[in-house]
């Protein structure tokens, strides 16, 4: 039947050239990872300087960089061979990930590394240079702005003979009455606020009066901006 080939030749075709490895030389093997380690660094530094959470995880940041270079490496042997392609695509799908991800911005962080992986991998140089210079841009111009303004949790507990001058130093800020709880001459009030700059000088302020037992100030949410 000529030149057609089936499915039985093109598979037997496939696994008798499994050495076409060869076929990646080592200059794109080297440009490949050199990319995807450069852009993986490029991450760590954007998320690190961008961070807005409770607790930076460094072993999660560099998560970053191994994922580029990782997911380079399997676009470069999957580009090599059909049935490699193949058995990589088989093997990577019973892969589970079970870790929780409690900031959806790291999420986007994870796929800006698989991204940069896939078009390092692939010989996209360009692509995957100025992509991340676009998406690193974008993100320390949305954490600059996100930073004007963060809420936090004003938890106050003091005696009922303080209450008159705990609310003269609360009607200089602007705040949300969250919970209030009395217990016999005791009472715990639990603020929301917003601060547009590190100046907690009202914290030492209210911890000063009179029958106020203690004062704290909880960042619980960094991904609100106004």
């Amino acid at each position: 039947m000529g030149d057609y080939l089936n499915f039985e030749d093109l598979f037997k075709k496939s696994v008798l050239h499994l050495d076409a490895f060869q076929n990646v030389s080592y200059m794109d093997i080297g440009l490949g990872l050199l990319c995807s380690f450069a852009i993986g660094m490029f991450i760590y530094f954007v998320y690190k300087m961008t961070f807005r959470g409770v607790i930076y995880s460094y072993n999660y940041n560099v998560t970053f960089v191994l994922m580029s270079m990782i997911t380079a490496l399997i676009i470069m042997t999957i580009s090599t061979n059909i049935v490699l392609s193949l058995g990589m695509v088989g093997a990577l799908s019973i892969v589970r990930f079970r870790t929780a991800v409690k900031d959806p911005l790291d999420i986007v962080y994870m796929f800006w590394a698989i991204s940069a992986g896939i078009a390092s991998g692939a010989k996209l140089y360009p692509l995957a240079l100025i992509g991340s210079a676009a998406v690193g841009a974008v993100l320390f111009f949305l954490s600059r702005k996100k930073i004007r303004t963060s809420p936090y949790l004003l938890i106050i507990r003091h005696d009922l003979s303080a209450s008159d001058e705990v609310k003269n130093q609360l009607v200089k800020m602007n705040y949300h009455l969250k919970s209030k709880t009395v217990r016999k001459d005791l009472i715990e009030m639990t603020l929301e606020i917003r601060l547009r700059d590190d100046n907690t000088a009202f914290v030492n302020r209210l911890s000063e009066i009179e029958g106020v037992a203690d004062v704290a100030l909880v960042n619980y949410r960094g991904d609100y901006a106004q």
